[in-house]
């Protein structure tokens, strides 16, 4: 088994908290596997690289040797995930729950190893409890520190509404780390009250509680929120090659060192090494490229990695633009017009706020070449195509 230092340094890695403090350098000294849990619900029939940061951290347990538990909570989705909710979420039926379990396991073994991976489902434990059973565990809770979560707080004081059953999703999560003598548990920073929870349970249970891994909830392409299909700020992982690969590229220069982190497979030093070359003169495109072909041949394949670069290089590189789009003519009162104006006169953002938002971002092309300068001001005279994110284009002359 690969050594101690090198295990934390790389689980550490992208990671937002590990309670508690030592608790899993002690857990790794044990020199034994160690059972590393990770709930999900299936609230969904398809996953997005956001979701694909626990499961990469699984990996890296997995790589050294520890025995990986994925846990599709088919019990928990009937109750609804009320964390960071402002409103109680509605449950899911038997149905949904089972067709997203079936595309969930196919989804996650493009990244585990599907011989050393132990898919487990909490119904499994908790269908055969009976009422005595959940009241009893139940008491091992109190509703002065359920109120104690943020969001329950805040729904609580603002007068909205919480039903019974949302506290029992904490809970139920809880025990699932008891019924699998759980050493390790990842989730999000939106799960560390559950988390707790686990442990606190395994503690009344007489087992030694868990260790804690948070991870931050991945920003989207916008930089800003979190990764959502509501956003639809999302890179799914069942996205075609050609949109996987063009959405990665979408990413800002900043954003990308976020995902390289979090999303790489590639070790800390090769990153760093990477960063290196970028701030020694190499263009951050070269970087990116970098991180579109590893994550589209992760969940696709090398061959279809290397036909979506191209095709990238073909349409945005080269110049290939939609063959038809707007064409207008904006005015300039002093001979020029400044980026953000040029855009909104043509209908690609709805205020030069969002304009710079995008420029930001690395969103806003003109001719194909990416616009970094907020202050870029364009000559009248001049007709140029500017491109706002993948999709919006326009042909604009100044006169």
């Amino acid at each position: 088994m690969t050594d101690i230092k090198t295990q934390l340094a790389e689980l550490a890695r992208g990671a937002d908290e590990i309670l508690p403090d030592g608790g899993l350098a002690a857990k790794l000294k044990k020199g034994r596997p160690l059972v590393v849990k990770a709930g999900f619900d299936p609230t969904a029939p398809d996953l997005h690289l956001g979701h694909t940061v626990l499961i990469n951290k699984m990996r890296q347990f997995q790589s050294f040797g520890h025995d990986v538990v994925f846990l599709i909570g088919d019990f928990t989705g009937m109750i609804g995930d009320p964390s960071g909710k402002n409103a109680t979420r509605p449950p899911l039926t038997p149905e949904e729950i089972r067709t997203n379990a079936e595309t969930y396991e196919s989804q996650i073994f493009k990244i585990l190893d599907p011989e050393k991976t132990r898919v487990e489902f909490n119904s499994t434990w908790m269908g055969p409890m009976d009422a005595a059973g959940l009241i009893k565990l139940a008491s091992h809770h109190t509703v002065a520190r359920m109120l104690e979560r943020d969001d329950f707080h805040k729904r609580y004081t603002g007068g909205q509404p919480i039903s019974i059953h949302e506290f029992l999703y904490p809970i139920v999560q809880g025990y699932d780390s008891v019924a699998l003598r759980a050493d390790v548990e990842l989730g999000g920073t939106d799960q560390k009250f559950n988390l707790l929870v686990g442990r606190q349970l395994q503690q009344d249970f007489e087992q030694e509680p868990q260790v804690v891994l948070t991870t931050p909830l991945l920003e989207g392409l916008d930089g800003v929120q979190k990764m959502s299909k509501s956003l639809d700020n999302y890179i799914g992982i069942t996205d075609a090659p050609g949109e996987m690969f063009g959405k990665l590229m979408s990413i800002s220069d900043d954003l990308m060192w976020r995902y390289f982190e979090v999303l790489s497979f590639r070790t800390l030093d090769d990153i760093q090494g990477l960063r290196k070359q970028v701030t020694d003169g190499m263009n951050p495109r070269d970087a990116k490229f970098e991180l579109a072909m590893e994550i589209v041949g992760r969940f696709h394949d090398a061959a279809a990695a290397q036909g979506a670069k191209a095709e990238f290089i073909s349409r945005f590189q080269k110049g290939a633009m939609p063959e038809e789009m707007p064409e207008l003519t904006l005015a300039t009162e002093s001979g020029e017009l400044g980026i953000a104006h040029v855009l909104k006169g043509a209908g690609l953002v709805d205020s030069t706020s969002e304009a710079f938002r995008m420029i930001k971002q690395g969103a806003v092309r003109i001719d194909g070449e990416r616009v970094d300068d907020r202050g870029l001001h364009i000559g009248a005279g001049t007709t140029c195509v500017y491109q706002v994110g993948r999709r919006r284009f326009a042909r604009v002359s100044l006169s």
